[in-house]
């Protein structure tokens, strides 16, 4: 009997993985890193969540410190669902509030002078989000736009020219890689190690920020897909409404979805999709998994290749100089 391609493929023991994981953990602290414990910033969010269930587990919440990083855009859910994690595997943390940094450092004001480059009268009240016009079902490229709300709550939505794009996202990078010098001053002063947050998905295709939250010391979970770590958030007790919550970038003022801002499909089918490419099972098998044509599989496999390309410099060291 031929069995066919499904879900079935990330099933994986949630018992033996994390035991794996909090091992590796424990080992690389004492002979790599010769830390004596982890940080790690808590978003309220699945990957962050099972993050901190697993260095509890591999170290016992005494060695395990997180931070709730809230901002000007942040969602007040954000703060709240990182306080139940950490509560729920008793874990110390301390609230930085980074909004007079990013303020300071001028993210909110160099981030909105782009945005009145296509929409002039955005300014206090206003709210806004990057969002891409999905290849998949356009049958074309993933271009970028932006949607506005205005204060009477009339939306927007107005094609980006690269040089607005570009303005926008870097200006709101600054919170990412803010994000991570605060991490990595608690890290110091207590001689641990900072824990990073990414899944595979999101290593693979490059779903992070280049000395933001791709910065790390150890990354427990980017060798699996995000499939597999909602089961480990259910074997280690994530609370279930964290489980439920749709994942989320809360980057942008405006609820963004990370399909809306990066992926073509809900991770679930990503999943299935990135797997069944790099095991090379037939297009055929996935369409009929993932409930897609064997075009639309292959178009979810080009964007897949063309966003490693385009990740390739983000997971670069630096290029030095030698002879």
């Amino acid at each position: 009997m031929t069995i066919r391609f499904s879900a079935a493929a990330l099933d994986f023991d949630a018992a033996a993985e994390t035991d794996r994981i909090a091992g590796v953990i424990r080992e690389s602290l004492r002979k790599d890193l010769r830390r004596r414990g982890l940080v790690l910033g808590l978003s309220g969010g699945i990957d962050s969540s099972v993050c901190a269930g697993l260095a509890v587990r591999a170290l016992g919440s005494g060695n395990v410190f997180a931070l709730l990083m809230p901002e000007a855009d942040s969602d007040p859910e954000s703060r709240r669902l990182g306080t139940l994690v950490a509560d729920t595997f008793g874990i110390e943390r301390t609230v930085e509030d980074m909004a007079p940094m990013l303020a300071a450092m001028g993210c909110y004001e160099r981030r909105d002078a782009f945005i009145r480059q296509v929409e002039p009268d955005y300014g206090p009240g206003w709210a806004s989000k990057i969002v891409f016009d999905n290849g998949l079902t356009t049958g074309g490229y993933n271009l970028s736009s932006l949607v506005v709300r205005s204060p009477d709550g009339v939306e927007k939505k107005l094609r980006l020219p690269v040089e607005a794009y570009l303005g926008i996202v870097a200006a709101t990078n600054m919170k990412q890689r803010t994000r991570k010098q605060l991490e990595y001053y608690h890290a110091d002063r207590l001689n641990y190690a900072v824990l990073g947050t990414p899944n595979l998905l999101e290593y693979d295709q490059g779903f992070f920020v280049k000395n933001g939250d791709g910065a790390a010391d150890i990354k427990p979970i980017a060798h699996l897909y995000k499939t597999q770590v909602y089961k480990l958030a259910e074997y280690l007790g994530v609370p279930a409404e964290i489980r439920a919550r749709p994942p989320t970038t809360d980057t942008y003022s405006l609820p963004q979805t990370q399909e809306e801002f990066y992926f073509v499909l809900p991770y679930d089918k990503m999943d299935l999709c990135l797997y069944a490419l790099n095991h090379a099972v037939p297009a055929s098998e996935v369409a009929e998994a993932v409930g897609l044509t064997v075009d639309q599989v292959e178009f979810v496999w080009k964007d897949i290749i063309a966003k490693r390309k385009a990740a390739r410099y983000l997971h670069m060291a630096p290029q030095l100089i030698v002879e």
